[in-house]
């Protein structure tokens, strides 16, 4: 398997001009193997870490989800697939930091586990990244954000640009931010990957300065495939100009 990696990964003539170096670290993938919708083998999770190293990261802060219902995914669960993708990349010869959180779905699983004091999957300074339905806006949203917080974790709410509830509502989307959610677009959107509605929401928050984190989201080659469009974007040159965390990771 090691020679397999090292034939893989001998060139990288895929390499762009433009690279994401000036943000350094990635809090928002999908890339250990086999827990969710993103990578599905080992192979593939080393594939796409070689592929974030060549778009110029330095560390990835990989966040499967958790949701009752579909993802059941454990810290135990996530920290012992990380220890296996960390063993890969090394064995691969990939100069790449490597940690874990997770992305939660705000259902009843992540209050009752909020409630009850159990283990939530953070980054950083306790930063809890979390997401909810991405066409209903969830009756609890600012009730569970104020308790994220009494808890004492800080809440970064993924890719608030693709909640369709809040299209034309972008005040009530700050008033979030002003409630002490930070807010994490994610990169793609930059080249309108989701939706012109979902660029437009990404823009606007980047003009009024709004944005806290910027991530990839990444799956799969696909997504890294738009990200190597998204270096030339004028705005993610100026999203790179705001005090984003990101590096502070």
């Amino acid at each position: 398997m090691i020679q397999f990696f090292k034939d893989l990964f001998g060139r990288n003539d895929a390499t762009p001009s433009l690279t994401l170096e000036a943000l350094g670290v990635d809090m928002h993938s999908h890339i250990l193997p086999g827990l969710d919708d993103g990578a599905d083998t080992m192979e593939r999770s080393v594939e796409l870490v070689q592929t974030m190293k060549n778009l110029g990261y330095r560390k990835l802060i990989m966040t499967p989800h958790i949701m009752s219902d579909f993802y059941k995914n454990t810290p135990a669960g996530i920290r012992e697939r990380l220890q296996q993708l960390q063993e890969a990349v090394a064995a691969a010869g990939i100069d790449m930091e490597l940690a874990c959180a997770a992305e939660h779905y705000l259902d009843e699983g992540f209050l009752d586990k909020l409630e009850k004091g159990e283990e939530l999957l953070t980054f950083g300074d306790n930063y809890l990244l979390f997401e909810t339905s991405f066409m209903n806006e969830p009756l609890n949203l600012r009730e569970a954000i104020f308790r994220m917080r009494s808890y004492g974790y800080k809440p970064v709410l993924a890719h608030p640009e693709r909640y369709t509830f809040f299209y034309g509502k972008f005040d009530e989307l700050l008033e979030l931010r002003e409630q002490g959610v930070l807010l994490q677009p994610n990169l793609n959107s930059l080249a309108g990957y989701y939706s012109p509605a979902a660029k437009q929401v990404a823009e606007r928050l980047i003009d009024a300065g709004q944005i806290d984190f910027l991530g990839s989201d990444t799956h799969s080659l696909k997504h890294t495939n738009v990200l190597q469009k998204v270096v030339s974007c004028k705005y993610l040159q100026k999203a790179l100009a705001l005090p984003l965390l990101n590096n502070q990771l």
